[in-house]
C-alpha cells in the first residue's frame, strides 16, 4: 500500500476530507428543523428523500467494505496495483453513517408531521424495488467466487444513479410551485461546500501519488461530488434568482407615525390581528 510523499499534503488531505464530512453531515440539520419548527412537510418532496435514503445506504455498504474490509482491499489492490492507496477515508465512512441515519430522521418526519396532499409517488417506489433486487441478484452472482470488489463497485454504481436522479423531483416541484418555500437552502448551501472539497480532497492525493487512479478507482466519489454540485447550482439559481422568497411590505406610516385611516385604491391594506 502506498504512503504519502509530503506531509504537507496528506494535512491539507485530511482537513478536506473533514470540511467535506461536517458539510455535508450538518447539511442533513437545516430541513430537519426547518421541518420541526414547521411541523409541516410541506414543499419537501418525498420522492427525494426516499431515492436518498437509498443513495446514502448503497454508498455506506461501499466505503465500510472497502475501508474496513482487508478481502475486499486485496482485490482492489490486484486491479489497480499495490502502488495505489485504497480511495475511501474514514470521513467518507462516517459521513455515510451519519447520512443514513439523518435521512431515516427525515422520513420519519414525513410519516408524523402534516404532509398536506403530498405523497410519495409509484415510479419512485417502483424504482428503489428494482434497484434492491437487482443488488441481491449481483450479490448471489458474486457469492461462488467471493467477487467482492466488483459487488461493492454495484452499489457505488447505485448511489451514483441515486444521486443523478433524487434531486429531479424536487426541482421539478419547485419548478411547478415557483417556490422553494419549504425546502431548506441551507442544506444546499453545505451540500455544495461538501462537494466542492471533496473533490479538492481527492485531486490532492492524485497530485501527491502523482497518479489518477483514486478518480476513475472511486469513480462513484467522483461522479457524486460532480453531479451534487451541479445540482446545488440549480438549486441555488431556482432559490435566489427565479423564485426569491417574497418579504412581507410593512404598512406606510403619515407624517406622525400612525397607519392612516383611509388608504388610496392602489394601496393594499395591512393584515388585520385577530
Amino acid at each position: 500500500m502506498a504512503s504519502w510523499n509530503s506531509i504537507p499534503l496528506e494535512i491539507t488531505y485530511e482537513t478536506f476530507g473533514w470540511i467535506a464530512f461536517f458539510s455535508w453531515s450538518v447539511s442533513f440539520y437545516p430541513q430537519v428543523i426547518l421541518n420541526f419548527r414547521r411541523k409541516s412537510v410541506v414543499g419537501l418532496n418525498f420522492d427525494f428523500v426516499v431515492l436518498n435514503l437509498t443513495k446514502h445506504s448503497s454508498y455506506l455498504i461501499y466505503n465500510a467494505s472497502l475501508y474496513f474490509s482487508s478481502d475486499i482491499q486485496h482485490q482492489y489492490f490486484e486491479k489497480y496495483g499495490y502502488g495505489e492507496m485504497i480511495p475511501v477515508a474514514a470521513n467518507d465512512v462516517a459521513f455515510s453513517i451519519h447520512a443514513v441515519l439523518l435521512t431515516a430522521i427525515t422520513l420519519f418526519q414525513i410519516v408524523i408531521y402534516d404532509r398536506g396532499n403530498q405523497k410519495i409517488s409509484k415510479i419512485s417506489i417502483a424504482t428503489v424495488c428494482v434497484v434492491w433486487l437487482v443488488a441481491a441478484v449481483c450479490f448471489l452472482i458474486a457469492l461462488p467466487s467471493h467477487s467482492w470488489l466488483w459487488l461493492i463497485s454495484i452499489f457505488n454504481s447505485i448511489q451514483v444513479l441515486m444521486t443523478a436522479i433524487k434531486y429531479i423531483p424536487q426541482v421539478i416541484m419547485n419548478f411547478m410551485r415557483k417556490s422553494t418555500d419549504g425546502f431548506s437552502i441551507g442544506n444546499i448551501l453545505l451540500d455544495f461546500l461538501g462537494g466542492v472539497t471533496s473533490y479538492a480532497q481527492m485531486a490532492v492525493q492524485s497530485v501527491d501519488q502523482n497518479s489518477w487512479v483514486n478518480f476513475y478507482g472511486n469513480i462513484g466519489k467522483t461522479l457524486l461530488s460532480l453531479v451534487s454540485v451541479l445540482f446545488d447550482l440549480v438549486f441555488m439559481t431556482q432559490h435566489y434568482i427565479l423564485y426569491p422568497e417574497k418579504k412581507a411590505v410593512p404598512p406606510k406610516l403619515n407624517k406622525e407615525g400612525t397607519e392612516p385611516l383611509i388608504r388610496s385604491s392602489e394601496e393594499p391594506a395591512a393584515p388585520e390581528n385577530v
